[in-house]
């Protein structure tokens, strides 16, 4: 691995998107339907009841969420979905009122829906993650923007859990003083940690 973490990481998020795209396109569509449906149950511990559950809109091959925004729902927790008022902005999250309508979300800057304008302002009391890669010990590679290092820098208190295709685990990843190691990951065939 290079010694400079910024041009390792580069070199990495271009390797594990392609065996990411790889994969999903891989996956036979009647299977593909069936996974991430419905969080682990060893999750409950961090998602304490009522507690305000952040989760994102997958774009291309992420791991997507959307099964998972509608159980929160269901179980009576308010899902927070990030929204940015331009590309330059930082990131907040605001609330997704219903997840089983679609009105209620809008293009963001990123490509992703996001809540409305009006949404209420929320902050998650925990915070589903998309990645590029992860180890089996909890080290994320996010996409490279730094939205969420830095929004987890700000709430550290907030417990980080990542979603990704079982192809995204590497043996190691470069690692920097910002970068905040989750304290779990789901695949559709396992969950890693609780750290």
């Amino acid at each position: 691995m290079s010694a400079d973490p910024a041009t390792a990481k580069a070199a990495l998020r271009k390797a594990l998107r392609a065996a990411r795209r790889d994969h999903v396109a891989a996956l036979d569509p009647r299977v593909k339907a069936l996974l991430f449906k419905r969080p682990p149950a060893a999750l409950g511990a961090l998602i304490p009841q009522g507690a305000i559950v952040g989760l994102y809109a997958a774009i291309g091959d992420e791991a997507p969420t959307h099964a998972y925004a509608a159980h929160f729902h269901e179980a009576g927790h308010k899902v927070a979905m990030p929204w940015f008022a331009a590309r330059e902005a930082p990131m907040h999250f605001r609330h997704w009122a219903s997840p089983h309508v679609d009105e209620l979300m809008a293009p963001g800057p990123w490509r992703a829906p996001q809540p409305l304008p009006d949404a209420e302002s929320l902050v998650p009391d925990v915070l589903f993650v998309p990645l590029v890669g992860f180890t089996a010990t909890g080290r994320r590679l996010g996409q490279g923007g730094g939205h969420y290092d830095r929004w987890l820098e700000k709430y550290p208190q907030v417990p980080a859990i990542g979603m990704a295709w079982d192809s995204q685990l590497a043996d190691d990843l470069p690692f920097e003083a910002h970068d905040r190691p989750l304290v779990a990951v789901v695949t559709p065939t396992r969950l890693y940690g609780p750290f």
